[in-house]
C-alpha cells in the first residue's frame, strides 16, 4: 500500500484519533485538565511536523507496520 503524504496523514489521524478531528480531540482532553490539555496540543503540534518532515517512503513504512488495524477501520467505515 503506497499512499501520498496527505492520504498517510488522514489515515494515521483516524488511527490516532478514531473519527474525532485532532484539534477537537486537544479541546476534550483540554476540558479535562488544561495540564493534559497543553501535552495534547503540544502532541498534536509534534505529529504535524513529524508529518510534513517526514518523506514519502517512511510514513508509507509506518502505515505497513499499522496495516491491519488500518484495514479494521476502513472496514468499520464502510
Amino acid at each position: 500500500m503506497s499512499v501520498s503524504k496527505e492520504e498517510a496523514k488522514q489515515l494515521l489521524e483516524r488511527l490516532i484519533f478514531d473519527k474525532e478531528l485532532p484539534q477537537d480531540w486537544v479541546q476534550d482532553v483540554w476540558g479535562m485538565s488544561p495540564t493534559l490539555g497543553e501535552t495534547a496540543a503540544k502532541l498534536l503540534d509534534v505529529f504535524d511536523v513529524l508529518i510534513t518532515s517526514c518523506p514519502e517512503a517512511e510514513l508509507n513504512d509506518v502505515l505497513q507496520t499499522f496495516e491491519a488495524e488500518l484495514l479494521e477501520e476502513e472496514k468499520d467505515i464502510d
